[in-house]
Order: C-alpha cells, then sequence, then structure tokens
C-alpha cells in the first residue's frame, strides 16, 4: 500500500517520515515540477510505502507545493492518507484536515506533540475529537518515537478496509450548506467519471478553481449555474466565496474541538520563544545578530571546521591519484591512456569531490538553524528588503549559501514556494562570489593592488550583489515577470533539532553531490582534458600553446580584445573555469611557464599580458561569468530544461562582458 504523508509547516513532518521509514528512504523529483518528492519503505511493513509530500497550508493549488500534494492524491489515488496535525496549534492545523476529509479517501490523523501539551497542563479527548471528525486520530511524539508503532498500525487497517471519513459535511444549514449541496449534485456525474469526491470538487469549484472545472468537464451552462448559485450565497451570507467556505471550516473546528480540546493557558515553550524573538527578530537587533550567525556558519564550514576537512581530503585524493599513477607507470601503460585516468578522470572529479566536506558541513549548520526555527525568523525579518526586488523572505537563504558555493545555493532554493521566485533566485545566485573565486582574487589583487587588496576584495562581493541586483530586476521585469508570492511563514517555537532529520538532510545532500561529480563533472573534465592533451591533428602536444584549448582560446580572442586581453592565453585560462574556478590561476601559470606561488610577480612585469586597468576588468569578469560545470548541472536540474540553463549561462557570460567592458573603459580613463 501507498501512503501519503500530509501536513503544515512546521508541524513535524519530516521527522515524523523519518521515524516511519529511517533509511529505507530515496528523493527524487515531483514529475514536471523540482518540487522534491520523498519516498521511503515503512520499517515494520517492507511492501508498504509512504511519501512525504510538501508542507502546505490549504489545497488551493496556489503554490507549486500546493498543486503537488492536490495532484498527488487526486491522480496517484494513494492507499490512505496519515495527516499530521500539531496538536499544540490544533484549530489552525485542522483547517488542511477538512479539505483532506472532503477528498474521500481513507485517513489518519496523527496529533504530534502530544508530550508539549500534555507537559503544559493542557488535554485533549482522543474519543471524542474522533467521533467529531469522522476519522481515527492517533496520539504521538514524533521527535520522541512515542506512538508511532500505533499510528502505523491504524493508518495499515484504514487503508486496507477502506475505512472512509464518516462525516462528509461541515455545516447542514446556511447559505453555505445549500450552495455546496446544489453544486455538489450537479458535478456528481462529473467527479465521480474521475473517481474524484463530488463534495470535494464542489467546494473547490465554489472557490473558483478553473482548472479543476476544465478536468471535470463542465459546459458553459453548468458553469454559470455555478456562479449564481455562489452569487446567492454571497449576497445571503454577506461573505465572499473564499470567507464563506473559510468561515464554514472554521465554525466545524470550533465545534469540534470545544468539548474535546483544553488549552494551557501558555506553553513554557511559546514564553521561551518569544523571549528569544525580542532579541532575534527585534527591530534594532534583528540584522547584526543575522549577520553574527550567518558569519559564525561560514567562518566554521569555510574555516575552523569544513576546510580543514576540504583540505585533508583534498590530500588524501592527491596522495589515491599519486598511488595510481606510479601503479601504471610500472604498469608501463600508454602514457595518453595514464593521461586520460588520471589527469582527466581523478584530477577532475577528485578535485571536486574536495568540495564535499564544506557541502556536507554547509547543510549540517543550515538544517540545524532550520530545525530550531531560526530560519523562519531570517525569511521574516529579510522579506521587505527582498520584496523590493521582487523576492520574497525566503530568498536569503540561498544567496547567502552562494558566498560559500553556488552548487548547494541553487539547491537550497527548493524551499521557495513560487515557480517564479525560485527562478529568479536561482538567476541571482551564481552573481554572489563564491570561495571558488578566491585565488583568482587573492592572485590579482597581489599583483596590482597589495596596498589596498581587502578594500579590492570588499569591492568585488559588493559589486556582485549589486549587479545580482540588477540582474534580478531585469528578470523580474522581462523574463520571470509577476510579483513575489504572498508571504505566509509561520514562526514556530524554538525546539532542539531532531539529530536523525539533520542527518538525513546531510546524506541526501552529500549523495547528490557525489552523484553529479561521477556524472556531469567527470563528462565535462574529460572534455577538458582531451581540448588540453591533442592539437587540431589529434596528436598529442608537447606544451599548452599547441593544444585544441589553446585553438579554441584563439579563436574567441578577438571577443576579449575591448575589455583589454589581448593575449590568447587569457581566454584560454577562462575556458578552464568551467570546470573549477580555481583552475583559472594553475591554467594561466602553466600557460605563461611558472608556478602558481610566482604567478603574482610573473603578472605585475608582464604588460603584454595584463595592464592594471585589464585584470580590474579581469577580476569583474571572473566574477559574474558563469559558475563552474557543477554550478551548471545544478542549474540545468532546477530548470529541468538544457535549454533554460544554457540561457541562463550565456546571460551570464553577456553581463560579465558587459560589466568587465564598463570597468575597462572607465579604468583607462584614470
Amino acid at each position: 500500500m501507498v501512503f501519503a504523508l500530509v501536513g503544515n509547516q512546521n508541524c513535524g513532518k519530516t521527522t515524523l517520515f523519518n521515524q516511519l521509514t529511517g533509511s529505507n528512504q530515496h528523493v527524487g523529483n515531483f514529475p514536471g515540477v523540482t518540487v522534491e518528492s520523498k519516498v521511503g519503505v515503512i520499517r515494520s511493513r517492507k511492501a508498504d510505502t509512504v511519501v512525504d509530500l510538501p508542507g502546505i497550508y490549504s489545497l488551493r493549488a496556489y503554490t507549486n507545493e500546493e498543486t503537488v500534494t492536490r495532484d498527488f492524491i487526486l491522480k496517484n489515488k494513494p492507499d490512505g492518507i496519515i495527516n499530521i496535525v500539531d496538536a499544540t496549534n490544533i484549530e489552525r492545523n485542522l483547517y488542511l484536515s477538512l479539505q483532506l476529509l472532503s477528498m474521500g479517501v481513507p485517513t489518519v490523523i496523527a496529533l504530534n506533540m502530544m508530550d508539549e501539551v500534555r507537559g503544559n497542563g493542557g488535554s485533549i479527548n482522543i474519543e471524542k475529537l474522533s467521533r467529531a471528525l469522522g476519522v481515527c486520530v492517533v496520539p504521538i511524539s514524533a521527535a520522541k518515537n512515542e506512538g508511532i508503532d500505533e499510528l502505523i498500525e491504524r493508518a495499515a487497517e484504514v487503508a486496507s478496509k477502506r475505512i472512509m471519513p464518516a462525516v462528509k459535511d461541515f455545516c447542514t444549514v446556511g447559505p453555505v450548506h445549500r450552495c455546496i449541496h446544489s453544486v455538489t449534485h450537479l458535478v456528481e456525474d462529473h467527479a465521480e467519471m474521475i473517481r474524484m469526491s463530488p463534495r470535494f470538487a464542489a467546494t473547490k469549484l465554489i472557490e473558483g478553481d478553473e482548472e479543476l472545472a476544465d478536468t471535470l468537464g463542465l459546459n458553459e451552462n453548468e458553469r454559470e449555474t455555478i456562479e449564481h448559485a455562489v452569487i446567492e450565497m454571497e449576497n445571503e451570507g454577506g461573505l465572499d466565496r473564499m470567507a464563506a467556505i473559510a468561515n464554514m471550516r472554521y465554525d466545524f473546528i470550533e465545534k469540534a474541538c470545544a468539548g474535546t480540546v483544553i488549552h494551557a493557558a501558555e506553553t513554557k515553550e511559546h514564553r521561551r520563544s518569544s523571549a528569544i524573538d525580542k532579541v532575534l527578530t527585534g527591530k534594532f537587533t534583528a540584522i547584526p545578530v543575522f549577520i553574527g550567525v550567518m558569519f559564525l556558519v561560514f567562518w566554521l564550514t569555510f574555516g575552523l571546521v569544513g576546510q580543514p576537512l576540504a583540505d585533508l581530503l583534498a590530500a588524501g585524493i592527491e596522495s589515491l591519484i599519486a598511488v595510481i599513477d606510479t601503479a601504471l607507470e610500472d604498469f608501463g601503460m600508454n602514457p595518453v591512456a595514464k593521461s586520460l585516468i588520471v589527469d582527466g578522470v581523478l584530477a577532475g572529479v577528485g578535485s571536486v569531490l574536495s568540495f564535499l566536506p564544506l557541502i556536507v558541513v554547509l547543510f549540517f549548520f543550515l538544517s540545524v538553524l532550520e530545525d530550531t526555527g531560526y530560519m523562519a525568523r531570517v525569511a521574516f525579518v529579510t522579506d521587505r528588503l527582498l520584496r523590493k526586488i521582487g523576492l520574497s523572505g525566503r530568498s536569503v537563504v540561498p544567496m547567502l549559501i552562494g558566498f560559500g558555493c553556488s552548487v548547494p545555493a541553487i539547491m537550497a532554493t527548493r524551499t521557495l514556494s513560487s515557480e517564479r521566485d525560485r527562478k529568479l533566485s536561482v538567476m541571482l545566485v551564481p552573481f554572489v562570489s563564491c570561495s571558488a573565486k578566491l585565488p583568482i582574487y587573492a592572485v590579482f589583487t597581489a599583483a596590482f593592488f597589495p596596498d589596498n587588496a581587502p578594500l579590492v576584495m570588499l569591492g568585488l562581493y559588493l559589486f556582485g550583489i549589486i549587479v545580482g541586483i540588477l540582474a534580478a530586476r531585469f528578470s523580474g521585469a522581462f523574463i520571470f515577470r509577476g510579483t513575489a508570492m504572498p508571504f505566509v511563514m509561520e514562526l514556530p517555537n524554538y525546539r532542539f533539532p531532531s539529530p536523525k532529520s539533520v542527518f538525513m538532510l546531510m546524506k541526501d545532500k552529500a549523495w547528490d553531490f557525489i552523484r553529479k561529480a561521477f556524472t556531469v563533472i567527470l563528462a565535462a573534465s574529460v572534455i577538458i582534458w582531451f581540448l588540453q592533451t591533442f592539437d587540431i591533428r589529434f596528436n598529442v602536444v608537447e606544451n599548452g600553446e599547441g593544444s585544441l584549448l589553446a585553438a579554441v582560446g584563439k579563436f574567441i580572442s578577438p571577443l576579449f580584445v575591448p575589455l583589454g586581453f589581448t593575449d590568447w592565453r587569457i581566454p584560454t585560462a577562462l575556458i578552464t573555469g568551467f570546470t573549477a574556478k580555481e583552475a583559472v590561476v594553475s591554467t594561466l601559470a602553466v600557460l605563461v611557464g611558472t608556478t602558481v606561488s610566482e604567478l603574482p610577480n610573473v603578472l605585475m612585469h608582464s604588460p603584454e599580458l595584463f595592464t592594471t586597468a585589464s585584470a580590474m576588468a579581469f577580476l569583474v569578469f571572473t566574477l559574474l561569468y558563469t559558475p563552474c560545470v557543477a554550478a551548471v548541472a545544478t542549474l540545468r536540474r532546477e530548470f529541468s530544461s538544457r535549454l533554460g540553463a544554457a540561457g541562463v549561462v550565456l546571460f551570464q557570460c553577456v553581463t560579465a562582458w558587459v560589466c568587465a567592458f564598463i570597468v575597462y573603459r572607465i579604468a583607462l580613463l584614470f
């Protein structure tokens, strides 16, 4: 059997999913969208699976997540629904529950966080609530693994026996009742033909769901009849259609909870959260604290914890490559084949894999911040600023991650609820300077701006942000038109993060990165090796000048002359930056016949290569042009289109060229 796990955001759904499945889960995509799907095998029932649907507040199909959830239930026809409800905020959570119950699918309600309810002096009469809702209600604590076995048993029983929700009518008198009744009768045949609950269909049509009207195949006369019934309901009740339906649901919830739920005056979790929020979301303290928290995360990731692990892994990979190189040499392998294995495959993939600790450590800290409830506050605090460029507060997290690495930053845009906001954020992220560009900055500031290196570095980061904002404004106006999604963000109580959830997220992101390294990145590394190794007649070259890569560099070099890059070696080095931005420095060192450590001194005394003006243009171009192949592969996946990813790459390269040209021309004036 297949179960759909549905619930609001921040209700403990991910924790429950991990308790149900353990490590027997995998991450994919729902068809046609980039919303992640998690599917897992239930631990105690190896033949049954559970699908973790996105956290939502309603089934209006207003966001991608709501559309995915609704379509999965309507089209995939799961055997049962496990609806997780936050018992500490039961009235609001039950609003989604009523919509699920009207779909006519066997359902069990998992009443989560019951330990907090009891601990704060509250109580819920489970039997009375079950009777009021017409479904089985099971009290659980997902974080403490309490009640999970009973939940599985009840869900299996309800699904196998096809026990439908007993309560179908959430109002029995009044204009809303009459409207729903008449529309249900009108669309009953249409709904049953596609195996949909007539009452659910009627409610959605009253709410104005035109897509559903098309799906049901309603003719113009039927649509007019429905609209007439809705107008009568609005006139008689004095509320518009959305408010009338919402009012009906909340009236039912209020009656169902009146004799079953006893709330504590104020939970200790809420008191604690309110006290913390005085600092973390305070008018004058929120932004400084946020900057401090993110600085700490990046310092730990790219300094104290992550970078040493990355260096250790890189050293291990280099040692392994050296051992394999020696073994192949002793074996007497053909030098070209050996070069393919060592310089193409192992060195290419190895250089990217060395970033794995950074990604794992970064997502560890971000997952901890997410689980504690702090990231919701970050989105809330930054929403007003980001709305000025057409985005919502949720976009701040991918932008911040972009300072470390574009790959996890682009992956993090999946938290955005709107397709437009997500694509706009994906466009913005690569303009944020990632840590892989630091070696380029270090070499060129040492060569041309030794006395002002920190100022130049800061200027580059700020310039990248400014260009990103302008690019986002341009994209929002001409490419991804529309307005940012209305910002609905619950500020959950602060809680201790779930170790299992943190571990599962780290594992998913690590595996995703490794899979990418051994597919797209491997192919790109082999292509670059081939271009560096052979000339136009496919003879092995003695030095880089005669290679196919150099030929490509010479071919495209006229494009870069207006930027002051008059030597073919400069665009050649930029091409290798496609595999990894660090490769720009190493390739340039090889092409000018020196080492990376000596490169600043060589560049300083090579006016035929760079002047101060062209060096500034080079820094701006490397800041803004297309990110590495790993980021492009992630782009392609997020856009679900090779053409879309190619369009983003072209847009970034053109933007980089224009900005570098302007900087070069202004620099020449001075």
